[in-house]
């Protein structure tokens, strides 16, 4: 299998991007309003939550394509697209909300 183009768009690349971009847009503030135990708190970290945003699709995108590319070859192509899409989709989800939580704790 050849190696993807830089950027090429496929079913891990689509679901890496929206997960990386609801986790970037949230990654921060449910941390937060979970640990103040304040729902009103989820509007207070929303230009944390647009950079999040903003970094988390295209992070998610090339992760989540790269990553379905290198499961296609131990996975059927549709599992690794999901795998891939998944996985790469929580790095900067996970990321974010590691952040959320460091800038809690500080």
């Amino acid at each position: 299998m050849r190696e993807p183009s830089f950027g090429k768009e496929n079913l891990g690349a689509v679901i890496g991007a929206v997960l990386g971009s609801f986790g970037g847009l949230m990654g921060v503030a449910i941390p937060l309003a979970l640990l103040t135990r304040n729902v009103a708190d989820l509007s207070a970290a929303r230009t944390f939550g647009i950079i999040g945003f903003f970094v988390g699709t295209p992070v998610g995108w090339f992760a989540g394509g790269y990553l379905a590319h290198w499961f296609a070859g131990k996975l059927p192509v549709r599992e690794a697209g999901i795998a891939g899409g998944i996985i790469g989709g929580l790095l900067p989800a996970g990321g974010f909300a590691l952040i959320g939580f460091l800038l809690l704790h500080r």
